[in-house]
């Protein structure tokens, strides 16, 4: 259940920017991955915030707007395509998330990280398993993350129409998969991801 038990408990430590953490788009085949931090205002009601995954599309909508116009700070953040390849897809998903939480126009003096991996953070941090569904700050930025990397797989979808993006968002469905074979991968593919199509081929 969302509430602000974790925020308030940092700042009864006196810590007085809590942000949370979070990512979108670390299984695709395809395009960067998303991370978002947010501060919001201890307290603040956000009507039907939950973990993004559980929200329709046009809920992350509504609230995503909601979110930009009443956080205290908040930065959209990713690593690149080249960045997964080169790093791998944990490494890279941390170094979205520390740009995320570097580029917020108030300094945080926390990081709720949602996941179970919180380290290499130039701030004090805290992994929050499931934090998506129990803090309002991770869920916030579950949001941002989900929407944000929502979009860039429409504008992906326009640049490379044959492989569906728009509709499976990158992920490994069938569909994804059988394009692979039929077209070959593109620039916007991570090669990591998609290693079983060498061995197809050998």
């Amino acid at each position: 259940m969302l509430n602000y038990h974790l925020e308030s408990e940092l700042s009864e430590q006196g810590f007085s920017a809590v942000c949370g953490v979070d990512e979108a788009g670390r299984g695709p085949l395809c395009g960067p991955v998303v991370a978002a931090a947010c501060i919001l205002p201890m307290g603040l009601v956000i009507e039907g915030l939950n973990d993004s995954k559980k929200l329709t599309a046009k809920k992350r909508e509504a609230l995503y707007d909601f979110i930009c116009e009443n956080a205290i700070a908040y930065c959209i953040a990713e690593a690149s395509v080249e960045e997964i390849d080169s790093l791998n897809i944990l490494e890279a998903d941390l170094l979205a998330m520390r740009r995320a939480i570097d580029g917020l126009s108030v300094k945080a003096d926390f990081a709720l990280i949602d996941g179970n991996i919180a380290r290499d953070f130039q701030i004090p941090a805290r992994a929050v398993i499931k934090g998506d569904a129990t803090s309002p700050s991770i869920a916030a930025a579950s949001i941002l993350a989900k929407v944000t990397r929502d979009r860039q797989c429409t504008e992906l979808d326009r640049a490379y129409p044959q492989y569906g993006i728009a509709k499976h968002k990158g992920y490994g469905t069938k569909a994804h998969i059988e394009a692979l074979r039929t077209y070959g991968p593109s620039p916007i593919h991570r090669k990591q991801f998609i290693r079983f199509l060498d061995r197809e081929e050998s």
